[in-house]
């Protein structure tokens, strides 16, 4: 889901309404922007460029992140030089040597990569030419289409699309819905007015509402060319509003499936049971007492709460508590700290004493003040309240009270436009996930004298979620943004000023991590569509997966084809099993490899 702050949303609307609206299509994929184009405005749900507004959708809870942390030890790391050693391989491969710190800068490659064209097919009509209908098929060359390319393709089936301009760069991400029970389908929640797909074509329309002041109605037209895989389709797009071409490129869509052939799991990483969760949308849980306290952002069914689980037998929770909130609450966040459980939601960080976990009592809220606060984290007696507007900053608790945490200070990023997302404290620093302005570490030692060391920034950042350890002597942060093409980054931050990447770790570009969790040697992930991954990072520069768990099928109830489908939330407290939340299927808890 996505996951910035009001401000954040507007700054990344602006951008996203450049790449859309045809206004300088070349500053835009300057900007290296790779965002989604978001889910339906209608009844309030989403915006252009993947911000869902909706009360109820939006900001899947990220968590802050229950990450322990580990020094390296002499482990069966597999060949750090196989070639898919970064990028999904779970192959063992031979014991290596231990991690001795030694490794290469590698180049930012940013999250907007720059493929070949998706298509050779094109719309006819300059950007900013006037267009008396955009879906007219006879505006689209598609001399180069084979006749036959669609002649086998279904018309079910959800689409996860990329879009790129004709300069090259990824402008957008975008959604189509084929329902399996043949209804009408939807683009991001949007009806589409268009829809002729399998029986030799593949061709989708649809028009989104205007959005005043910023935006107005919009049409979006997609015409398949080729199919280079059975499940994907690649072709052109245009966009057009106000009678004019505002937007034009090619595209390639994915229907969703488990990647590289995979089975449903590998790794030792079962399923031991699956539970839905009656509250709305499920985001984010902890962990405590034989019990999960799974937390739910409302959606247009429900106005979503917290749920509790006694987990005391884990093939078969049972549901012991329902919570429900008020819409304008939106729960997204959750973290268990002795007898304290803090919430992150749209009313500050809700504080309830569950010393009888079954029954979790309210006590308050803090701070005292009307504030919004994304994600929650807590080190020792200190906790951290991530909250992006109004003003974006990080709030530092005294929690040494729990029921009664004191306000000590307020971290702002240098530069920042998005606020922070996440936050992860290690040894007297907290490495804060700052949206649109990156990667920044705090000195919070002394809590009152809260000093910025250094960020970690490219063009077109989300910086979204982290893991701090300690390996071979260096600090290293496991760190990933959010949406399209993006992927988990391995910096070396022993010195915050002069952060380096130096390992790299990426599946399909169409879907996006979510969540990270290092547990020793081992960084758990939520990955959306692409479901719980399990790394060795015993070797930093080489991450190697080593266990998996697809969450997502696409015949499931309640599938879509928003980037923020499937596996959200995620906890590994050490009892030897995952707790995972999935979007649609509710608590996961899996046998721990």
């Amino acid at each position: 889901m996505p996951s910035v702050s009001s401000f954040s949303r507007a700054s990344l609307l602006f951008v996203a309404t450049l790449a859309l609206t045809g206004c300088s299509q070349e500053s835009s994929a300057d900007a290296g922007t790779s965002v989604d184009a978001g889910t339906s405005l209608d009844a309030g749900t989403s915006v252009d460029a993947g911000m869902a507004v909706d009360a109820g959708t939006s900001d899947a809870g990220d968590g802050g992140g229950d990450a322990g942390t580990g020094d390296a030890g002499p482990v069966d790391a597999g060949d750090p030089d196989v070639e898919d050693a970064g990028s999904g391989s779970s192959d063992a491969g031979p014991d290596v040597e231990p991690w001795d710190g030694g490794a290469a800068t590698l180049p930012e490659r940013t999250d907007a990569k720059v493929p070949a064209p998706y298509s050779d097919c094109t719309f006819t009509l300059a950007t900013n030419a006037s267009v008396a209908d955009c879906n007219d098929l006879s505006l689209f060359d598609r001399a180069s289409c084979p006749a036959d390319a669609f002649n086998t393709l279904e018309s079910v089936g959800h689409y996860r699309m990329l879009t790129q301009s004709p300069s090259g760069f990824i402008l957008a991400g975008y959604g189509v819905s084929l329902p399996f029970d043949g209804s009408a389908g939807t683009m991001l929640g949007w009806p589409l007015t268009r829809q002729q797909v399998g029986a030799g074509a593949f061709f989708v329309s649809s028009t989104f509402g205007a959005v005043p002041p910023a935006l107005p109605a919009r049409e979006f037209i997609f015409v398949g060319c080729t199919r280079t895989e059975p499940r994907r389709v690649n072709g052109c797009f245009v966009q057009c509003s106000d009678g004019k071409v505002r937007s034009k490129g090619t595209f390639t869509a994915l229907r969703h499936s488990w990647g590289r052939g995979e089975s449903e799991s590998s790794g030792g990483l079962f399923l031991r049971s699956e539970t839905r969760v009656p509250l709305g949308l499920p985001v984010e849980v902890a962990v405590a007492k034989d019990h999960a306290y799974v937390v739910a952002a409302g959606d247009r069914s429900q106005p979503g709460g917290l749920a509790v689980f006694d987990v005391t037998t884990r093939t078969s929770p049972v549901l012991v508590q329902r919570i429900p909130v008020p819409a304008d609450t939106a729960l997204n966040s959750v973290w268990a700290e002795g007898d304290a459980l803090y919430i992150a939601s749209r009313s500050g960080v809700l504080i309830y004493d569950i010393s009888s976990p079954a029954d979790p009592r309210y006590v308050r809220a803090v701070p005292d003040e009307p504030l919004n606060v994304h994600t929650v984290h807590v080190q020792g007696d200190r906790l951290y309240a991530m909250s992006p507007s109004p003003t974006g900053q990080t709030l530092l608790f005294d929690a040494s009270s729990p029921f009664s945490p004191v306000l000590l200070n307020r971290a702002t990023a240098s530069g920042d436009l998005g606020g922070p997302h996440d936050a992860f404290a290690y040894q007297d620093r907290l490495y804060v996930s700052s949206t649109s302005s990156g990667y920044v570490v705090f000195d919070v030692a002394d809590p009152t004298h809260v000093q910025e060391l250094g960020a970690y920034r490219y063009n077109g950042q989300d910086a979204h979620t982290s893991a701090v350890g300690t390996f071979a002597g260096r600090t290293l942060a496991f760190e990933a943004s959010e949406g399209p093409g993006t992927h988990l980054r391995v910096l070396d931050v022993t010195d915050p000023a002069n952060m380096r990447l130096i390992g790299e770790y990426a599946l399909r570009p169409e879907y996006s991590i979510h969540h990270l969790i290092l547990r020793g040697t081992k960084l758990y992930i939520t990955h959306y569509q692409e479901g719980v991954r399990v790394l060795d990072v015993s070797v930093p520069p080489k991450p190697r997966e080593v266990a998996y768990f697809n969450t997502f099928l696409e015949t499931q109830p309640g599938r879509g084809s928003s980037l923020y489908e499937g596996a959200i939330g995620i906890r590994v407290p050490g009892d030897g099993y995952v707790y995972v939340v999935d979007s649609s299927r509710g608590l996961l808890i899996l046998r721990e490899p």
